[in-house]
């Protein structure tokens, strides 16, 4: 199979090389528009957010043992306890629906069940503290408790959803065989794996927190300006703990895992912002589908405005809170407030490059459901805010 996968895609590059007009203006500025949103995810996130992603991936995948994982993600886990945690997972990571997904994969290769391990996937960059409170102070608070409320209430109903389509898998994948690091081999408490993993989300957390807005007062700019020294000080404590809890022999366990997620989602991930750049464009940038186009089918509450800024949310990648002047955007051209919450409920947590890669995690049909279930939902959502908002 994988050798007939690399046969296609060198067939598709070649058709593309040979068929595809790149003579034509449009074609080529969508062309650059695909290598630009390449350049603008390598320099805005590769660094701060996935990087640091990946090795607290690794550290779940080698460190934390099947039964930490069972006992509240997995498929017998209680359902309170384990969906509590997974839909409040994004108050802690500020992270985008690319930046989760190394998270997910060592969570859900651990032997989570899948009704929590979606819960959290979407969680992650739904419920996130700072782009809610940027929606609401941008866009209205009526838009950001809309957001709130909505991104919670949709982490646990995708769960429970996902949890009873697939429940004969999650049976058969909690009965089989997982693998667990030597437990002789681990001399650290509970305590400081819990300090090393905690140390690690808050590199993430601190070297990924974004700007705030020009005139910001608060917190958010103090800690915007002081953001490096805490990353800095933060890795020289991880420095100390890697050199006095852990073994040679760990720590290579460890950048090996990391690497294996590296390698079966860097590559997905690029070719998924390729295609959304050279389809959608950046921001503010045309593409092969005019930003007009999009702007026009969004006015007013109907089921397709909401059912297409869904969709359109669920195509199109939104870095961590890029959403919210897009939308300002969007919302000026006339954009309805309804199919306005439809994209701000489904775009934050899926994208194209996203279902690529949740696909090589979980397979196709779970992946198909999985984006189904959310694409509907957040139709239905605009759509009864929009009569609220009316």
């Amino acid at each position: 199979m994988k050798e007939r996968t690399r046969l296609l895609l060198i067939v598709g590059v070649f058709a593309a090389a040979y068929y595809v007009p790149w003579s034509h203006p449009v074609i080529r500025q969508s062309g650059l528009e695909a290598f630009m949103m390449l350049q603008d995810y390598a320099r805005e996130h590769v660094l701060t957010c996935l990087i640091p992603a990946f090795f607290i991936a690794g550290a779940i995948a080698v460190f934390v043992s099947q039964a930490s994982v069972l006992k509240y993600f997995g498929a017998q886990a209680g359902k309170i306890l384990s969906y509590s945690v997974a839909s409040v997972s994004g108050t802690i990571l500020a992270v985008c629906s690319c930046t989760v997904l190394p998270l997910f994969a060592g969570i859900y290769t651990r032997g989570a069940g899948i009704g929590p391990a979606t819960a959290f996937l979407y969680s992650g960059p739904a419920v996130n503290v700072l782009a809610i409170t940027l929606t609401a102070k941008i866009l209205g608070w009526q838009l950001g408790l809309a957001r709130a409320v909505g991104a919670v209430f949709f982490a646990i109903v995708t769960g429970l959803l996902m949890a009873l389509i697939f429940r004969k898998d999650d049976m058969a994948r909690a009965t089989g065989q997982i693998y667990v690091p030597d437990a002789e081999a681990k001399d650290r408490t509970l305590f400081q794996d819990t300090l090393y993993l905690l140390t690690m989300v808050l590199i993430l957390v601190f070297a990924a927190f974004a700007r705030p807005a020009p005139g910001s007062t608060g917190l958010w700019p103090i800690i915007f300006a002081a953001k490096w020294y805490i990353t800095v000080a933060l890795l020289i404590v991880l420095g100390f703990m890697l050199n006095a809890w852990f073994t040679k022999d760990e720590c290579k366990t460890w950048v090996d895992a990391t690497w294996g997620f590296m390698k079966q989602i860097f590559p997905l991930l690029a070719g998924g912002v390729l295609v959304a750049g050279f389809m959608l464009g950046r921001p503010g940038h045309p593409a092969l589908i005019p930003e007009q186009w999009i702007q026009s089918l969004l006015g007013g509450n109907s089921i397709w405005a909401n059912l297409i800024a869904s969709m359109a949310g669920a195509l199109m990648y939104f870095a961590t809170l890029t959403e919210v002047p897009i939308l300002q955007g969007l919302l000026g051209a006339g954009m309805g407030k309804g199919p306005a919450l439809a994209l701000l409920l489904a775009g934050p947590a899926l994208s194209l490059p996203n279902m690529l890669v949740i696909g090589s995690v979980m397979g196709v049909k779970k992946t198909a459901t999985f984006c189904a279930i959310i694409i509907i939902m957040s139709t239905i959502a605009g759509m009864l805010y929009g009569v609220w908002a009316a």
